[in-house]
């Protein structure tokens, strides 16, 4: 039980660094639209997470990957790149400063990642045996 609770501290830290470069990187510019990219990454695991229970049953011999599986990561995959595509978008266009769009993908990436993190770590698998 030890090692599950220095995972959520760990966790819980690196979560907590991605939100803070992310709002950093809209306060030290005075400009809000990097905020975007913390919400682009919170919502990015919703569509695995719905369409996970769709998949084929447990007696399928087929290797098929299902289409609402499929679906969800595709929505999944857009969703990721569109958040580390916001914030080189809004940089070029010279809305956001640079340093803001570095420290925005940064702190997006950590949060991202803490998400695949935490899911990956605490995810059971539930055996009706």
């Amino acid at each position: 039980m030890a090692a599950g609770l220095k995972t959520v501290i760990l966790l819980s830290f690196v979560l907590a660094v991605g939100f803070l470069l992310i709002i950093l990187s809209c306060a030290l510019w005075a400009n809000w639209l990097p905020l975007l990219v913390a919400l682009t990454f919170v919502v990015a695991p919703l569509p695995n997470a719905i369409f996970a229970h769709c998949g084929t049953d447990d007696f399928s011999t087929d290797g098929e990957g299902s289409g609402p599986v499929d679906l969800g990561r595709f929505i999944t995959s857009m969703v990721v790149v569109s958040g580390f595509a916001l914030p080189l978008i809004l940089a070029h266009a010279q809305i956001i400063h640079p340093a803001a769009c570095v420290m925005s993908i940064i702190g997006g990436g950590l949060v991202y990642g803490t998400i695949l993190a935490y899911t990956a770590t605490f995810s059971q698998e539930s055996e009706d045996f």
